[in-house]
């Protein structure tokens, strides 16, 4: 299967050592690079290249790009609604109306996805819920 993957925003931000893939006669002498584990560019020992692992996170990210599934997550995640709402900065009504089948906004989706390579990121940033209401405060 071939599958197209959009280097740009890779070369974007690659600042002056991306830069000679700007052009698009340079881009265009793609070669395997060497015991196939990257593309390259250049000579062959320039260091214009990206490896097959990182090529191939792009690849995943792009082709799943629309394709989040909210309740799927949240279940693989077992958290409650309102501790996803929280989690996400997101209203209880909103995160409802995602599982509902509105358009979830790339950039939630992303965040997600984010949560569920890295957990770390969910460790740092999640507050569980007790169950219940919260008990009143004494009286003064």
């Amino acid at each position: 299967m071939d599958t197209l993957v959009d280097l740009a925003g890779w070369i974007a931000t690659g600042d002056d050592v991306l830069a000679p893939l700007r052009d698009a006669v340079m881009f265009a002498a793609a070669r395997i690079g060497e015991y196939g584990a990257s593309l390259a560019w250049g000579d062959e020992d320039g260091d214009l290249a990206i490896d097959a692992f990182h090529l191939r996170q792009i690849a995943t990210e792009q082709a799943n790009a629309g394709t989040f599934q909210p309740a799927a997550w949240q279940a693989e995640l077992r958290l409650s609604n309102q501790e996803v709402a929280d989690f996400l900065g997101l209203s209880l009504s909103t995160w409802n109306a995602y599982k509902a089948g509105a358009r979830v906004p790339t950039p939630t989706a992303m965040l997600c996805g984010a949560a569920l390579r890295d957990p770390i990121l969910l460790h740092a940033h999640f507050k569980p819920r007790r169950a219940g209401r919260p008990r009143k405060a004494p009286a003064p």
